[in-house]
């Protein structure tokens, strides 16, 4: 599969796997991180992905390290009921995926580019898809 160019800024947005991932020092996370970093893009996790990630003993240590650092935003209401019109607008409901709809609407917020490292690509490609905006505007979902 051909990548596209991104421009410079932009965001990195990491899900559970694309946490966990980088946390383990996957070569390939690691590369889309090295990249968001050299055209000076933001790399963010939503608070609601620490749920799936973190247990509360030692082996959250890789974890915290990356989460110390880049950026964790919070879940807000706004973002919430954005995230509930997603999973409305797509047909997909439950919790297995009320966590990736609070991503993908994190995600959809963010300053474009946007890369979103997920082990699931078609539920969260389905959730941020924008089919009006333009082609080099919408979320590259990356699958890792």
């Amino acid at each position: 599969m051909a990548r596209r160019a991104l421009g410079a800024g932009g965001s990195l947005v990491l899900d559970s796997e694309g946490l966990v991932k980088l946390a383990a020092g996957d070569q390939r996370a690691r590369a889309y991180l090295l990249s968001a970093v050299e055209r000076g893009a933001r790399v963010v996790v939503s608070a609601a992905t620490l749920t799936e990630v973190l247990r509360g003993g030692p082996r959250d240590a890789p974890v915290h390290r990356v989460l110390s650092r880049i950026t964790v935003l919070p879940v807000s209401a706004e973002l919430g009921r954005r995230a509930g019109e997603l999973l409305g607008a797509t047909g997909l409901s439950g919790h297995r995926y009320a966590i990736d709809a609070m991503v993908a609407a994190t995600a959809r917020e963010l300053a474009r580019p946007v890369v979103l490292l997920t082990s699931d690509p078609d539920d969260l490609g389905r959730l941020v898809e924008e089919p009006d905006r333009p082609k080099s505007q919408r979320i590259a979902v990356v699958h890792v």
